[in-house]
C-alpha cells in the first residue's frame, strides 16, 4: 500500500473503478447546469404561460388595492388578507413552480442518470468532526470552488444590471401608465432579464462542466499497480484456481476409477497411456471411453485393470487417438469404429465371448 501512494495515477479508470464511484455517488456532475434549466424554465414558462400570468397578477393586484368600503383593521383581519393574497399569488405560479422542478429533475438525470446510492445517502461520523470539517473549508478545492462563485456571481451580477439597466427609460415612464400597462412591463421585463442571464449561465454552466468532468476523470486515475491488482481479483487468485483444478482433476479421476470396473478392455502405450473402454450392445450406440490416464495416472488403470481381471492391450496408435479425442464418458469418434470393433472382437475371443 505505501508503494502505491508513491506510485504516479497515470491510468484510465476501469470499469470497476467507475461502477465503484457510482456506488459511492460519486459522478461527475455541475450544479450550475440545474440552474440554469430551471432559469431556461422559467422563461419558457413566462413566454407560453405569459397571458395566464398576466390576467391573473393582474386581478390579484386589482381585487387587492380596491375596496368597495374600509376594511376592518385588526391582527385577524391582516392575516386574512394577507394568506388569501399569498394562496392566490401560489396558484397563478403553481406552472412556474412546476416548470422549475421539472426542470431540474431532469437536468440531474441527463447528468448523472437515476442511480440512487445508499452510501452516498448513510451518515458518515468523519463529516462531524471539526478539524477536517477547517480542512475540507480551507482546501484548494474549496478555495477553487469560491473563485468560481465569485466570478459567477459577478458575471451574472454584471448581465442582470445591464438588463435592468436598459429597462430604466421605461421605468421613468411607470407613473404614468395604467395597471394593465405596468404589469405587461414587468412580466416582458423579466422575461428579457431571464433570457440573458439564462444564456450567460448556460455558457458558464457548459464551461464548469467540462471541467467537472476532467476533474472527476483525474480523480479515478489508478495506478499500474492498481490496475494488475484489480484484474487479479476479477481473474481470481492463480494459487486459489490451481487448488480448485486440483480439486476437480481428484473428483474426475476418482469417478473414472470407480467407472472402471465396468470397461471390457484397457488399450496401452504401452507404458505411458491407457485408455479403458466399454461397449453394451443393448445400451450403447457406440463404445464409450470410462477412464483414461497418463503417466501415474495410467500405471493405476493399469494396475486396477489387473485387479479387476480387465485384459490389456497394446495399440500404441489406437491409444493416443482415444486418449487425445475422447473423454471419459463420451462416445468414440466415427473414424475410430473399425478399430475398436477389432480391438473388442479380440477381447471376446479372448474371454470366449461371440462378438454382437
Amino acid at each position: 500500500m505505501a508503494e502505491q501512494d508513491f506510485q504516479e495515477r497515470t491510468e484510465k479508470a476501469t470499469p470497476r473503478k467507475r461502477e465503484q464511484a457510482r456506488e459511492k455517488g460519486q459522478v461527475a456532475r455541475s450544479v450550475d447546469i440545474p440552474a440554469v434549466c430551471v432559469l431556461l424554465g422559467g422563461v419558457l414558462t413566462l413566454y407560453f404561460f405569459g397571458h395566464h400570468l398576466y390576467q391573473g397578477l393582474a386581478g390579484v393586484i386589482r381585487s387587492s388595492l380596491s375596496f368597495e368600503q374600509i376594511p376592518e383593521f385588526s391582527t385577524t383581519a391582516c392575516l386574512h388578507f394577507c394568506s388569501t393574497v399569498l394562496l392566490r399569488f401560489i396558484v397563478i405560479l403553481l406552472p412556474v413552480m412546476g416548470a422549475a422542478f421539472l426542470a431540474a429533475l431532469v437536468a440531474n438525470l441527463i447528468q448523472v442518470g437515476f442511480h440512487p446510492s445508499s452510501q452516498a445517502l448513510a451518515p458518515k461520523l468523519d463529516k462531524l468532526s471539526v478539524s477536517k470539517g477547517f480542512g475540507r473549508l480551507f482546501s484548494l478545492r474549496s478555495l477553487v470552488e469560491l473563485v468560481k462563485s465569485i466570478l459567477k456571481l459577478g458575471i451574472i451580477g454584471g448581465v442582470a444590471y445591464l438588463s435592468v439597466k436598459s429597462e430604466s427609460a421605461g421605468m421613468l415612464t411607470l407613473y404614468d401608465m395604467s395597471l394593465d400597462a405596468i404589469t405587461a412591463f414587468i412580466l416582458q421585463a423579466a422575461f428579457r432579464l431571464f433570457l440573458w442571464v439564462a444564456l450567460i449561465m448556460g455558457l458558464v454552466a457548459a464551461l464548469d462542466y467540462g471541467f467537472q468532468r476532467w476533474k472527476f476523470e483525474q480523480d479515478l486515475k489508478m495506478t499500474k499497480q492498481e490496475v494488475k491488482e484489480e484484474a487479479k481479483q476479477a481473474e481470481g487468485d492463480p494459487q486459489i484456481k490451481a487448488r480448485i483444478r486440483s480439486i476437480q482433476q481428484q473428483a474426475a479421476r476418482k469417478r473414472m476409477m470407480q467407472a472402471l470396473p465396468q470397461a471390457d478392455v484397457v488399450v496401452t502405450n504401452p507404458t505411458h497411456l491407457a485408455v479403458a473402454i466399454k461397449y453394451d450392445p443393448l445400451s450403447m450406440g457406440a463404445p464409450q471411453v470410462v477412464a483414461k490416464g497418463a503417466g501415474t495416472v495410467a500405471d493405476r488403470i493399469r494396475e486396477l485393470a489387473g485387479s479387476y481381471g480387465i485384459p490389456l492391450v497394446e495399440n500404441k496408435a489406437l491409444a493416443r487417438n482415444l486418449y487425445k479425442t475422447v473423454e471419459p464418458g463420451r462416445e468414440i469418434p466415427s473414424e475410430l469404429y473399425r478399430a475398436v470393433a477389432e480391438l473388442l472382437a479380440y477381447v471376446y475371443k479372448l474371454k470366449g465371448k461371440s462378438s454382437r
